[in-house]
């Protein structure tokens, strides 16, 4: 198979795999109410039916990453778009909450062996030169994934049956797993150790901060069990950093944060992804306080949707022209600015017609930022580390969503009547937890600023050499 070849096929299996991961975290959310009715479980443990698999992707996204490089990257991502596909199964016969759950979990891990692994196959398959195209592409389908899946969720729910929400992932997922067998090179593996105890404390710290997150509304941050657990993630991070710093092949090499480009990288796409996660819960939300149906509720993002075919793409070849900091910057000003407007018009009565402009603007926004960020992150790190630094990038990526979204939700909830059912009371706690989300994208344009400006392929012919 000749070279380009070969990195198109990576590009489009990466592609797929990442589309499937980032929409099973999401088109579950409009389908809760059938599954509610079928299975009769109260609201928290349909919570649970998202957290679950959440949690299972999050927690175990840098052991992916490190099972990768000792075992082979096609060998990973196989496996993991098998146990994927194995977990979807086992969702869509699911006879009660309690399995259900158990199964969306499973999907998760099989998510997160998966995609640390696929960004890295990627990062390697392309040169400095065209690999921020690549990711520019492959940022526009996942991204598209997590916008369009509560549309899909409602349309599927309500044209079929929850079910097929996990049944169209298996014949889907079994090519993808034939295709990366016989169309992906075998690659390289590490002969370096596994870094077990650094992989158990990254994972039981990454658990207990998240649990943190997802609980804290519910059960009050001031609350035993969430400071408890936000100790024990802090205590369990910092047992993770010493054995990092002594660990003969670390599953995280610090030594990656001492560049100021993945740093500030990183840094910058925490905050970006925050707010959009934020958005992304709460604008389907705010459109159903107004009577939308859910399928109608996930249409009406398409002003954002449309903006990762185009904008993505495009920012993607940009890179090398304009440099990394130009487009992050410029892309979570724009970001900040859609949302902001959003948070000054929002209102029970507005008229869609008058959002459509700020959706472009923040989509266009994200979608800019997205694959400028990436590229510098990636192209930080000499070829050895390309499978630790996508485990940390999309760590803390997911890191920032489950941030954004906790620190919208408490903002929505203390914005004065942000917690009550009418529309009018909606409207208002929605526009101050948008007002939060531009804040944190005005940070993340600051943290991005940070990248240094030289030229993004000077720092990426080290991946080459």
């Amino acid at each position: 198979m000749s070279p380009v070849s070969s990195q198109r096929w990576i590009l489009a299996l990466s592609s797929l795999a990442s589309f499937m991961f980032a929409l099973d975290a999401l088109v579950v959310t409009t389908a809760l109410g059938a599954i509610h009715a079928e299975l009769g479980a109260p609201i928290g443990t349909l919570a649970w039916i998202v957290n679950a698999y959440n949690l299972g992707f999050a927690v175990l996204l840098p052991t992916g990453a490190a099972l990768g490089d000792r075992f082979g990257r096609r060998r990973m991502l196989g496996l993991g778009l098998l146990l994927f596909v194995a977990a979807s199964a086992a969702c869509a016969l699911a006879g009660n909450a309690g399995w259900l759950i158990a199964a969306r979990a499973l999907q998760g891990v099989g998510a997160a062996l998966a995609m640390p692994v696929a960004m890295a196959l990627l990062t390697a398959a392309y040169p400095p030169r065209t690999r921020a195209a690549a990711l520019g592409i492959f940022g526009s389908i996942t991204g598209l994934a997590l916008i369009i899946g509560p549309a899909v969720g409602g349309a599927v729910a309500e044209g079929l049956a929850w079910q097929w929400i996990f049944w169209i992932n298996i014949p889907i997922g079994l090519v993808a797993v034939a295709l990366v067998q016989t169309r992906i090179p075998a690659g390289e593996r590490s002969p370096a150790a596994l870094d077990l105890p650094g992989v158990l404390l990254g994972a039981a710290s990454i658990l207990c901060l998240l649990w943190a997150g997802v609980r804290g509304h519910d059960a009050g941050w001031s609350s035993a069990e969430v400071l408890g657990a936000l100790a024990a993630g802090v205590l369990l991070a910092a047992g993770f950093v010493r054995q990092e710093q002594r660990a003969p092949a670390p599953m995280v090499p610090l030594r990656l944060f001492r560049s100021r480009r993945f740093g500030a990288g990183i840094a910058a796409s925490f905050l970006f992804y925050a707010p959009m996660y934020g958005t992304l819960f709460f604008l389907p939300q705010f459109f159903q306080s107004q009577g939308c149906g859910p399928f109608e509720a996930g249409l009406r993002l398409i002003p954002w949707t449309a903006t990762l075919f185009v904008v993505a793409p495009l920012a993607g070849r940009l890179v090398n022209r304009w440099g990394e900091r130009t487009l992050v910057a410029g892309g979570l000003l724009l970001q900040a600015a859609g949302t902001a407007w959003i948070a000054l018009i929002a209102a029970p009565e507005l008229p869609y017609a008058q959002l459509v402009l700020p959706l472009v603007l923040a989509g266009a926004g994200v979608s800019m930022a997205i694959p400028a960020a990436q590229n510098a992150v990636m192209s930080a790190v000499p070829a050895a580390d390309i499978g630790k630094a996508s485990g940390v990038f999309n760590v803390l990526r997911y890191l920032g969503g489950v941030f954004g979204i906790a620190l919208l939700v408490e903002v929505f909830a203390r914005g004065g009547a942000g917690t009550a059912a009418d529309a009018a009371a909606f409207s208002h706690g929605f526009a101050q937890a948008m007002g939060a989300g531009a804040l944190l994208a005005l940070l993340g344009a600051f943290a991005a600023l940070q990248i240094p400006s030289n030229h993004p392929a000077i720092a990426g012919e080290r991946l080459s050499s």
